[in-house]
Parts: C-alpha cells; sequence; structure tokens
C-alpha cells in the first residue's frame, strides 16, 4: 500500500489577536504568578499578571512618548527575562512591530537586521549589548535610540535607562484609563505584523519572516488542543527568545496560568531547573543530548547498573507501547531502578517534571524512547519560524517515537515528488520583510509554504522527517545521503559529543568528530595512551583507532554508500561562541565546510584514493 502523501486536521482554531490573548490571560489570572527571575542561586521573585499590565501599560506609553508609534521597528537585544516579555507585551499593544535580535551577533551582524528593518528603538540587557548596539547603530543610516535593561552608571548620549524609559511615558499612562488602553491595544487586527524574526542562518543573510498576530496566536491556541498546559504548571525559559519556538511556548504558558521562570545563562540551567522545578519545559535535542551522554557515560560498577536499569525500563516501555504495565518481576525491577538511576535524573531537573516538549532539529529515536522509557516523556514536534513555529505535534493521546507526531489543528501537509515538505494553514507566515521575490520562491499562490525539509506520513498520519533539502549529501557518483539520522544515531554512543558528516561530491563520506573527552581521556588513562592536552589527545594514533571502532561499530547496517570511511578528531566543541553553532544549536554546515576545509581535504588526500568510491 503506497504512503499518503497529504494530511490534514480540519479541527477549527478560534481567530484571535496576540493583545486579545493577552487581555483575556490578565483577565483570568489576576494576582496569580506570571514570571519569575532567579535573584539568586536559591531565590525566585516572581511579578503577577496584574503587575505585568501595569508595567506594559508603561512600556506601550514610552513608546509613543518617545516617538514611536503603531507599525514603526523596535528592536530587542537581550537575554531571556521578564523584561524582554514585558517589552514585547508593550509593543504589540502599541501596535510597534519588535524585532529580537540573537544575542550572540556580532555588531555588524546587528547593524544588518537594524538597518533592513529600519528600528527606531533598541532595548538591550546588559552593558556588552548595549555597547554591541551602540557599535551598530552608529553605521545605520536611520537614528535609533537604545534603551538597556541593568542599570548603568554614566550611560553615554543616545542610551537611556529603563527606570527613564518607564519615566517618560509614566504620566501619560496615569492620565490614560485602563479601558482606554484595552481598547486601543485591542485595535490589532488578525493580518497585522506583530513580529519580524530574522533567522538565524546556516547559509546566506539572514531574512526577516514577518509574522502575524494571527499566526501566532493561531499557533498557541492550537498547540493549547494538543498540549494540555494549566495554571497548575510551571516552565522555565531557556532557549533564545529570539526564536519562534520560545517566544510561542511562553505566549502559550502566559494565556495557561503556568508559572513561567527564566534560567540565568544555558550554563547554570541544570541547577537553575533544580530550584524552579518545572512540570514542562521546551528545549532542543542537544540538551537531550547532553543529559544523555551525561548518565550513559558513567564507569565501572554505575555503568553496569545504569545499563541494567535502561534495559529493565526498555523492556517496561515496550509493553507501555502495547497498552499493558509491567507486573511481577519486572514490576519489582522498575521500582528498584527508578529508585536506584532514575529518581537521580529526574530530581537534577526538579523531580516534578511531567514532559518535554522537543523542537528546532531532529531527535534521535534512542534517545526520546530512553527519557520516555524512565518516566520523562519527550513529545518531539515539528515547524519552522515561517509557521510560527508548530505544524506537528506528538502528545500523551496521539505518540509515535521516530516522528514528529501528527499535524496541529486548521493545518495540511502534503509531500512533494522529491519528498519536499510543504505546509498550509493559519501560522504560515505573511512573507519576508522587503522580500517580495524571496517569499513567492516558498509560498504560493494557493498559500502553501515549502518547508526544504524532506519527509514522509505513515498511514496514521504522522509525520517524520528525513532531513534537511539542502543537506543531503549527493556524492560523487549521484548517491543520496541524508546526513542527520547518521549523526544523531552516532550522538548516543558515549565517546561521541558532536559530529558533522560531509561527503557533498565527494567520492564518499566522512566524518568530524567531537570527541565527548571525560570518558575518552578515562579510557586512555586505561590503555596506556600519554597526553598532555586535548590536541596531542586527538591526534593520538590509539585513540583514533578507538573512535573509528566505535563510531564504525555502529553503522553496520549502513548502505555501503552510507557507511563514512574516514574520520578526523576534533579538538574544540562546536559552540555557538566559536562561531559554529547557530543560536538554537543546529550545525552551520557551511562554516564548517569554509573553516575546516584544509582538515576535511585531508580526508580525500591521495592516500585514502583507493578507498571505493560512490
Amino acid at each position: 500500500m503506497p504512503k499518503p502523501t497529504y494530511v490534514a486536521n480540519d479541527t477549527p482554531v478560534p481567530e484571535m489577536t496576540l493583545t486579545r490573548l493577552f487581555f483575556e490571560a490578565v483577565d483570568k489570572y489576576g494576582d496569580k504568578t506570571a514570571f519569575e527571575e532567579l535573584t539568586s542561586e536559591t531565590e525566585l521573585t516572581g511579578i503577577g499578571y496584574d503587575e505585568a499590565h501595569r508595567i506594559v501599560k508603561g512600556v506601550a506609553a514610552s513608546l509613543a512618548q518617545l516617538g514611536v508609534e503603531r507599525g514603526d521597528r523596535a528592536a530587542i537585544l537581550s537575554e531571556n527575562c521578564s523584561r524582554w516579555a514585558l517589552v514585547d507585551y508593550g509593543c504589540l499593544c502599541a501596535g510597534v512591530i519588535d524585532v529580537p535580535i540573537y544575542t550572540t551577533l556580532t555588531a555588524p551582524q546587528v547593524a544588518y537586521v537594524l538597518e533592513d528593518s529600519g528600528a527606531k528603538l533598541v532595548f538591550a540587557s546588559t552593558r556588552e549589548q548595549m555597547e554591541k548596539a551602540r557599535e551598530a547603530a552608529a553605521t545605520c543610516p536611520q537614528e535609533i535610540l537604545i534603551v538597556v535593561f541593568d542599570m548603568i552608571a554614566d550611560l553615554p548620549s543616545g542610551v537611556m535607562s529603563w527606570a527613564s524609559f518607564l519615566a517618560a511615558g509614566a504620566d501619560s499612562a496615569d492620565a490614560r484609563s485602563d479601558d482606554d488602553f484595552r481598547a486601543a491595544a485591542l485595535e490589532a487586527e488578525l493580518h497585522d505584523v506583530a513580529t519580524v524574526l530574522y533567522t538565524s542562518g546556516t547559509t546566506g543573510d539572514p531574512k526577516g519572516v514577518m509574522l502575524t498576530h494571527k499566526n501566532v496566536a493561531s499557533n498557541v491556541l492550537a498547540t493549547l488542543m494538543v498540549l494540555k498546559v494549566s495554571d497548575a504548571d510551571n516552565t522555565i525559559s531557556f532557549l533564545p527568545l529570539s526564536h519562534i519556538l520560545q517566544r510561542m511556548g511562553d505566549y502559550l504558558f502566559f494565556r495557561s496560568g503556568c508559572r513561567l521562570a527564566y534560567a540565568r545563562s544555558m550554563e547554570t540551567l541544570v541547577h537553575d531547573m533544580g530550584v524552579v522545578r518545572p512540570t514542562i519545559v521546551v528545549s532542543v535535542p542537544r540538551i537531550y543530548e547532553k543529559i544523555y551522554n551525561g548518565v550513559m557515560g558513567a564507569r565501572g560498577v554505575k555503568k553496569k547498573l545504569i545499563d541494567w536499569a535502561a534495559g529493565v525500563a526498555d523492556r517496561a516501555f515496550e509493553l507501555s507501547l502495547a497498552g499493558e504495565k509491567p507486573s511481577g518481576l519486572l514490576a519489582l525491577q522498575y521500582g528498584l531502578a527508578d529508585k536506584l538511576v532514575f529518581a537521580k535524573v529526574k530530581n537534577a531537573v526538579g523531580g516534578r517534571l511531567a514532559s518535554f516538549v522537543s523542537g528546532g532539529g531532529p531527535l534521535a529515536p534512542v534517545l526520546n524512547r530512553f527519557f520516555n522509557s524512565i518516566g520523562m516523556p519527550i513529545f518531539e514536534g515539528y515547524g519552522l519560524t515561517e509557521t510560527s513555529p508548530v505544524t506537528n505535534l506528538n502528545s500523551f493521546e496521539a505518540s509515535r517515537i521516530g516522528t514528529v507526531g501528527k499535524t496541529v489543528p486548521a493545518t495540511e501537509v502534503k509531500i512533494a515528488g522529491d519528498g519536499e515538505i510543504f505546509v498550509r494553514g493559519p501560522q504560515v507566515m505573511k512573507g519576508y520583510f522587503g522580500k517580495p521575490d524571496a517569499t513567492n520562491e516558498v509560498l504560493d499562490a494557493d498559500g502553501w509554504f515549502a518547508t526544504g525539509d524532506i519527509g514522509e506520513l505513515d498511514s496514521e498520519g504522522f509525520l517524520k522527517i528525513t532531513d534537511r533539502k539542502k543537506d543531503i549529501i549527493v556524492t560523487a557518483g549521484g548517491k543520496n545521503v541524508a546526513p542527520q539520522p547518521i549523526e544523531n544515531l552516532l550522538k548516543t554512543n558515549r565517546f561521541v559529543e558532536q559530529v558533522v558528516m560531509i561527503g557533498d561530491r565527494r567520492r564518499y563520506c566522512c566524518l568530524l568528530v567531537v570527541p565527548a573527552f571525560a570518558p575518552l581521556e578515562l579510557w586512555a588513562s586505561e590503555n596506556g595512551v600519554s597526553w598532555s592536552d586535548r590536541s596531542e589527545l586527538v591526534a593520538s594514533a590509539a585513540v583514533l583507532r578507538h573512535m573509528e571502532s566505535e563510531v564504525f561499530g555502529m553503522l553496520t547496517d549502513l548502505a555501503p554508500y552510507e557507511k563514512p570511511k574516514k574520520i578526523a578528531l576534533l579538538e574544540e566543541e562546536l559552540s555557538i561562541e566559536n562561531g559554529f553553532l547557530t543560536p538554537t544549536l543546529k550545525v552551520k554546515r557551511r562554516v564548517v565546510q569554509e573553516r575546516l576545509d584544509a582538515l576535511i581535504d585531508g580526508l580525500y588526500s591521495e592516500e585514502a584514493a583507493d578507498a571505493t568510491a560512490y
């Protein structure tokens, strides 16, 4: 029976603006806590819905007082925090289009976004971001005011403190009734642009994605029909709010009365989760990979215990897939495994987590199965910035590991002849800011958006992502290789931290591997390998042979043309800071190819010429 190529979820979704979503939440939850900040390593301070309403009203008044009017653009250059959200809602209520900017971008990259969007004001979080904004603004043709969140003495010209910004509109806000403020904010129309998000860009210059009130609000409501969240829940926000995944998620949590705390940083995330004790968390695969590798990287007796516990959990999970529960000896073993192993993993992230939501990239099925089996279910979803973002999502009611779930309400998905996924629904963007030709390349007259991803639908309508269309490797022999499933499999090896597959237009495929250095260093010590630093470690012939054995041993089931022939070990982790990852932790493959070209060329040198070409 042929696989389906079209599926639709015809469940209607109410039409709503983001401003109406804001006021409905304020009316419903009043003095309940909306946002929380970690003021120390152990203490949280909160802002209620009513207080958020008061500050948002003040933000809108100050924007107007400073000449930032409906339809103008204001940028936000800040890490996640409550002021980010309050400014965002203030802009929405004022009809100002906000333009989030990743804090990891350089001054020239920030300048590109400011000039392309025509921003009149920038909210910056810290002195570092303030200075970056000043440097960027100095190169732009328009005049740009900067408002800084942190308290900084002796502010330079053209920069206003957060307190001064709010003071600018205080009299106007006090004189205006709440009813009048609400009425003006609710003048926003469904198809008004709410925000312009510049894609982090694994290739080329970023494009500004125009998302309307209807795009994002419909996605909040559609996702809530699949993902059950209530005012009994709480969460922690740590993915960049410059990316639509966390941004839409935070709107969803605010709308649901779910208490929302902000992590201090990615480095403090696990500790902060232990303090916040969230019940639901939105994340990306890289975080799950780190947790999994941390658990499975144990050695000795501890490793044997973890392997036994994981085996017990997997057998119990297999029963759950058939609608059964473990009993007898297996039930006793699972209880013991939970007490000795799984409880420690759960307690590390607060001990109350009911579910993870995963997006932003493909999640290795083995990781998903592991977390589900130990009682920390991950619901993988799919979408893009251009789709606000969710088009598909697994849930408690309908979940299939290895897929990104069924379509959310009011959404259609079709698979083209070449396997590309097309999406249509109320969440599909209005277009790219100032780029009608680029818009027409991906969005047709009938509203179908070309995602650039390759996938397939199963008989029950679950969508499986095969790879990114532009990432598909075409070997010199014309064979197509999808790198992401292979990379995801290898990331589950305890000696592998990161891996990138290469081979486009080459005779065969190879791998660039960042080892998991803690277990590798232990292995080296136990096997008589001496080294003084990591560069010597990865240069060791014995280490390379060991890594080849680990890596190639996992790929025996691949077709001959898919199997990589050589690997190279990297001494430095690919990161946002060194430019190899996007702010959403995706590998910039073009940057890898350009900056590691000499290393890559060495994998295809004459010494490897006897390898079979594909």
